[in-house]
């Protein structure tokens, strides 16, 4: 595995921000912490998770909320910049618009995943397994409608990376598997 630094993790965000039209903070030590946040996370979770954001340290329940995360292109476009602040748009990284303070657009059931008991005791871990036994999380294939994007998740992206159409333009594909013996 080969070792997250701060300028690789960087450079990520440069890349990503400038792939989108946005720019990273001007704010030297607030960009200073994020990048240290989603080092830190990435070492941590095998994944660069949002570094304002507490991560359930399970892959499935944190997908919104890898860097950058699904919030991020509703955030800019209407505050100016994404919830933690790290990508922001071209006004508030002239200094033509303070850098805003973004409220919180991740449903709470997503939220509440990471504040999952740390040492549950032993009638918890029963009931956590009978529950695992019968709910199994099923990820679906979704398909943008408007560029035909497709990904692997249980809900669709808040907007397609591709060509930014929203929510309510994916649509689900359903599959169905006959085996005949």
């Amino acid at each position: 595995m080969t070792q997250t630094t701060i300028e690789k993790v960087r450079k990520r965000a440069e890349a990503d921000a400038k792939t989108f039209g946005y720019s990273l903070t001007p704010d030297a030590d607030l960009l200073q912490g994020l990048l240290e946040g989603l080092k830190t996370n990435e070492e941590r979770y095998g994944y660069p998770s949002c570094p304002c954001r507490l991560a359930a340290s399970v892959f499935e329940y944190d997908r919104d909320i890898i860097c950058p995360c699904d919030y991020r292109d509703p955030d800019v476009a209407e505050f100016g910049a994404c919830y933690c602040r790290l990508y922001v748009n071209k006004e508030v990284y002239e200094g033509k618009t303070e850098l805003p303070t973004v409220p919180e657009r991740r449903p709470l059931a997503k939220q509440a995943k990471a504040f999952a008991p740390a040492v549950p005791s032993r009638e918890e871990k029963q009931l956590a397994a009978e529950k695992e036994e019968m709910v199994e999380i099923m990820p679906k294939i979704w398909y943008c409608k408007q560029c035909g994007y497709m990904v692997f998740r249980e809900e669709p992206p808040y907007i397609c990376p591709i060509c930014k159409a929203k929510k309510e333009l994916f649509a689900e594909i359903k599959t169905r598997i006959d085996i005949r013996g």
